[in-house]
């Protein structure tokens, strides 16, 4: 498996231990891994405290409103992903399956995400997305599909634009998104992660999320080459 540049030198953090796959002991193992902003809580059962409901499908808190998207403007807001992080989480093949454990990277890298992922054709699923307006300006959005075959809440994307990022703004968009989800009668959430992205994979992980599987060639042709794709999910009672 390929490594970047960037992946060279690496420190084991510890204590850390090594959490294993589920699934991988037989040694086989989209959207781009992205990640909320730096909320730092658990996402709440409902949408928290502070906020005030104005209608069904509009929330405010402090500055910020957060709704359904329902404009095309809302719709096909674009907000470049980009992230810096001092850890990758290392996933170690072997002939009994795979391992995952944090190392530091040194120095820390920062990705700006690259626009070569391919468009969803896929009409079966049940898209939804909310978004954080500032204003009139969508400053942040999470992107969800329903599949009812599996019963599957999947997070497409999530995006926070960089000046308001640390605001609490990517876990109250996961809120909405779990919400959705149980109101689908979805049994579990799903999302994909790249592994460099740690400062996500440490949130997600805060919200309940653990890892479900890996894609080690997922990212093979694009400018991510050498990343692995990390699978994780969130059980709903």
């Amino acid at each position: 498996m390929a490594v970047p540049a960037p992946f060279l030198r690496t420190e084991a953090l510890a204590p850390s231990p090594s959490a294993p796959v589920p699934g991988a002991p037989e040694g086989s193992g989209p959207n781009q891994g992205r990640g909320p902003d730096g909320g730092h809580r658990d996402v709440p059962e409902r949408y928290g405290t502070g906020m005030a409901l104005t209608d069904e499908n509009t929330e405010v808190t402090q500055s910020i409103t957060y709704r359904v998207a329902e404009s095309e403007r809302d719709k096909s807001a674009v907000i470049k992903g980009e992230f810096t992080s001092d850890s990758v989480f290392e996933v170690v093949g072997s002939e009994s399956g795979f391992t995952i454990r944090p190392a530091r990277l040194v120095p820390p890298v920062h990705k700006v995400f690259p626009d070569d992922e391919p468009d969803d054709d896929d009409t079966s699923r049940d898209g939804r997305r909310f978004v954080a307006l500032d204003g009139d300006h969508v400053c942040g959005y999470v992107d969800t599909e329903y599949e009812p075959w599996n019963r599957r809440l999947i997070i497409a994307d999530i995006e926070v634009a960089g000046p308001y990022q640390g605001r609490g703004i990517g876990r109250t968009l996961m809120s909405h998104a779990m919400e959705r989800a149980r109101e689908c009668g979805a049994g579990h959430v799903w999302l994909e992660v790249t592994n460099i992205n740690a400062p996500a994979i440490r949130i997600y992980q805060r919200m309940g999320f653990s890892f479900c599987g890996l894609d080690t060639s997922l990212y093979s042709g694009t400018v991510s080459e050498g990343e692995t794709a990390l699978y994780m999910s969130r059980c709903l009672g």
